[in-house]
Order: C-alpha cells, then sequence, then structure tokens
C-alpha cells in the first residue's frame, strides 16, 4: 500500500472511540494525593486538609488502567494499532499529553471517561524513525459534568537503522619515564624485565629503584616467553566487546579471563590467554608468550595456552 492509501486508512479511524464508559479503578482519595505531592515535593495547602483538592495534574492518575490494563478499550483503536503494525511501524513511544481542567477534583469524587482516536497525522519522519502520530482525546466526568480533558499522542513508527557503532578499542597504556622502556620492547616484539645492577634481583612491573635493596641503577634481561598461569579472574560484568577478541568469542561481550602469569624468569605479569575459551583456563597451565597487534597503535605481549 503506498503512502496516500495507507493515510486515508489511518485517517478513516479519526472521531472512533478508543475507550467507552471507563471508569477509574478508584475513587479520588487523599492517600494518592498524599503520594502524588510527595513524590513531587509539592506543599501547596489547598492539596491537604478537610477542603482538599486534588492537584490538577493528576487528572491521568484518576483513569489510569495500571498494570493489568483497561477493560474497555474499543476494537477501533487495536483494529488502528494493528493496521500500523502491517504498515511496519511495529515500535511505540509516548511523546506528550494535554491537559484541560474545568473543575477541581475532591476526595470521594468516582470519575468516568470515554476515549475518543483524535487525530491521526501524515507521515512523518523522526530520529527514532518514520511513522504516525496518534492523539487520543479523554474527556473525564464525575457524573454528567465534565472535570477534564486528557489528550494523549504516540508515534507508531518503523526504527530507523542504527548506524553500526564504531568498533571499541582497547584502552591506550599509561607511558612514562619510569616505564617507556618497557614499552619501547614491546614495540620491537621483545619483553624484557628489570635487574637491579646491585644485587641482580628481577622486578616487574618496572619501577624506579629496586625493591629489594633500594638501588636505583638497573638494566633488562629479556624474557624467554615461557611461563604457567598462576592464578586468573573470569570478568563478567562489565561487557566490554574490546577485551572478548579471541579465537572463541569474536566480538561478543561475554565474559574473558584476566591471568597472572609467573615467567619461567620467577616474575609474575598480568595478561590475556589466547587460544581457548575462558572456562578452560587453569592454574598451573602452561602458557607462552607472543604479541598481538590489536590496531594500528596497540601492540600488547598476551600468552597462548599450551597444550600438554
Amino acid at each position: 500500500m503506498d503512502d496516500d492509501g495507507l493515510y486515508a486508512r489511518l485517517k478513516a479511524y479519526e472521531g472512533r472511540p478508543a475507550a467507552v464508559a471507563g471508569t477509574g479503578r478508584d475513587p479520588v482519595n487523599a492517600p494518592m494525593i498524599r503520594h502524588w505531592c510527595e513524590a513531587m515535593d509539592d506543599r501547596n495547602p489547598a492539596y491537604t486538609g478537610p477542603d482538599a483538592i486534588a492537584p490538577p495534574t493528576m487528572l491521568q492518575a484518576w483513569i489510569m488502567g495500571g498494570l493489568s490494563g483497561h477493560a474497555g478499550r474499543a476494537p477501533a483503536y487495536e483494529e488502528l494499532l494493528a493496521v500500523l503494525d502491517e504498515a511496519g511501524c511495529t515500535a511505540v513511544v509516548a511523546t506528550d499529553c494535554e491537559q484541560e481542567y474545568v473543575r477541581p477534583l475532591r476526595p470521594g469524587d468516582e470519575v468516568a471517561f470515554d476515549t475518543v482516536i483524535e487525530s491521526v497525522s501524515a507521515r512523518k519522519t523522526t530520529k527514532l524513525g518514520t511513522g504516525h502520530f496518534v492523539t487520543t482525546r479523554t474527556d473525564v466526568r464525575v457524573g454528567p459534568d465534565l472535570v477534564g480533558t486528557h489528550r494523549f499522542r504516540i508515534l507508531k513508527y518503523a526504527p530507523a537503522r542504527r548506524k553500526q557503532a564504531p568498533r571499541e578499542r582497547r584502552p591506550r597504556p599509561v607511558v612514562n619515564r619510569d616505564n617507556a622502556g618497557f614499552w619501547e620492547g614491546v614495540r620491537e616484539h621483545r619483553l624484557l624485565i628489570q635487574r637491579c645492577a646491585a644485587c641482580a634481583a628481577l622486578r616487574f612491573p618496572w619501577l624506579p629503584g629496586c625493591q629489594s635493596c633500594g638501588c636505583p641503577e638497573w638494566d633488562t634481561v629479556e624474557a624467554s616467553g615461557e611461563g604457567s598461569v598462576f592464578s586468573y579472574v573470569v570478568m563478567h560484568h562489565p561487557p566490554f566487546p574490546a577485551f572478548t577478541e579471541s579465537d572463541h568469542a569474536g566480538d561478543a561481550a561475554g565474559p574473558y579471563a584476566v591471568a597472572l602469569v609467573e615467567l619461567a624468569e620467577g616474575v609474575r605479569i598480568v595478561s590475556s590467554v589466547v587460544g581457548m575459551p575462558y572456562d578452560k583456563v587453569r592454574i598451573g597451565m602452561p602458557v607462552r608468550l607472543e604479541f598481538r597487534r590489536y590496531d594500528e597503535e596497540l601492540t600488547l605481549p598476551v600468552f597462548r595456552g599450551v597444550t600438554v
């Protein structure tokens, strides 16, 4: 069906009932007024005491059907929504409402209402997608007297295609004067460990001085790349696709293992275990160093599980 044909079909529903002879589930009552005023921090004295009135903006509160909805919705409204669904407008969002107040409501008033499909707009394009605005008008009464009018507008639309989100990147390491030599080694595919010039103690991560003797002088040794999993945790939340790039997970946002790897040289490093699902990582499992390029700027040392 073309746009003109669909619009003509939708316009035919204007003026038809959406709800007939509806009644409020509860009379206007002081407890609900009190809850409303507390939530809104509205301290107007008109809403308390023996001559209290209900806040005018509560008009819709007295006619809402609750989670179970209203039983008296007219077939015409359901038919209208079905026509929009058939046209691909399967999503819905409330956009705004307008209220007119004729007289205040007071505790004890029992409300009734009728709702009509007031208007259906021509085809509109929004950031959410393309569809039609549907406006209903509800006349609220106490007995035969009109006390207020509530107009409610929704957009029934076909969701717009979302632009593909840019690929998430791993966070960049913080490089400073104390660890710059380590990252230079990584760029050369070498895992460098600091060695104290005085006591020959190896240390990792890099530090400005020896934690054993305090000597500030040091040189480096290159790790052999052999090691084992000393400990590990599995990260379930928050999901972060940039950390789940592996042979088994692709770009999924599922769990991933973070391991503390003990190198053959005796120092330990936190890194990823690649080449196997997160739930196959085990303490004591042998691993071997490799360098993985994640993007044009980032290369990281990771460890591949070794099958024995």
